[in-house]
């Protein structure tokens, strides 16, 4: 009898390209344990379903955002907001990714336009973490997108000219490789892209956990706080954290796109 190796599937060959991506992000302590498992599933899903397009969208996200991480990385410690910081777990892989990995595995099993959701989800994500990452660089200080009045840098909620710019450019530079993908229509990812980084803001201004450390005498995203005390709910929902405003932020990325492609 002779061994022979049937042709591979774009899921067989995500499942291979995806083990690299993730072992190499988990290696560069870019993702945690639980990180890269997620990552590894998005990553197949994303190639299986849209092939070198799809993974080439996900990559531009990834590698844009892991880059952006570590600019200032002194500076972003220093605000010790008490969110998650360092490697990515898988909460806040899903959170980002989840969304499009599912419009992917939709636009091939379902309505190929759910391609338009995919680049959606991604520019709205993008959008969310280059607004972020940027704006806790900047040198004014955050006013609140809910009240304009000033928050501590490194909170929720809190908008800065630069960081606004950022998410203009985040979701500009994935509508544009997404049209040339020929993924969806420039101004469809563009819009989803800044509408839904747009309500990743009012979220973190409004729902999402502001706690207050009676310890440091600040305010916080986190129970307990980083210096280990409990921190005391001061506005938002208990259970609403940077995760859950993230997955609503992709989510009407791909929504809008999908609404618009329809």
């Amino acid at each position: 009898m002779r061994l022979t190796l049937a042709p591979l599937t774009n899921f067989d060959v995500g499942a291979l390209a995806a083990s690299v991506v993730a072992f190499i992000a988990f290696r560069a302590n870019a993702l945690d344990g639980g990180g890269a498992l997620a990552a590894f599933a998005v990553g197949t899903a994303t190639f299986g379903s849209l092939g070198f397009r799809g993974a080439a969208l996900l990559l531009a996200f990834f590698v844009s955002s892991v880059f952006l991480s570590r600019v200032g990385a002194e500076r972003k410690r220093a605000l010790d907001a008490g969110g998650k910081s360092g490697a990515r777990d898988a909460g806040q892989v899903l959170a980002n990714g989840g969304v499009a990995a599912l419009c992917a595995l939709l636009a091939l099993t379902v309505d190929g336009r759910y391609a338009a959701g995919f680049a959606g989800a991604l520019a709205a994500a993008t959008a969310d973490t280059w607004g972020t990452e940027i704006g806790a660089l900047a040198a004014g200080r955050p006013r609140s997108i809910v009240t304009f009045r000033p928050v501590a840098a490194g909170l929720s909620g809190g908008v800065t000219f630069a960081g606004t710019l950022a998410e203009l450019g985040g979701a500009l530079a994935i509508a544009g490789i997404a049209y040339a993908l020929d993924l969806s229509a420039f101004a469809t990812v563009l819009a989803a892209g800044f509408a839904g980084a747009l309500v990743d803001s009012i979220l973190g201004g409004t729902v999402q956990a502001l706690r207050f450390c009676p310890q440091c005498r600040r305010a916080c995203e986190s129970d307990p706080h980083a210096c280990g005390a409990n921190a005391r709910l001061v506005r938002g929902v208990g259970w609403v954290g940077n995760d859950a405003v993230n997955f609503a932020c992709s989510l009407t990325g791909a929504v809008l796109a999908f609404a618009l492609a329809r």
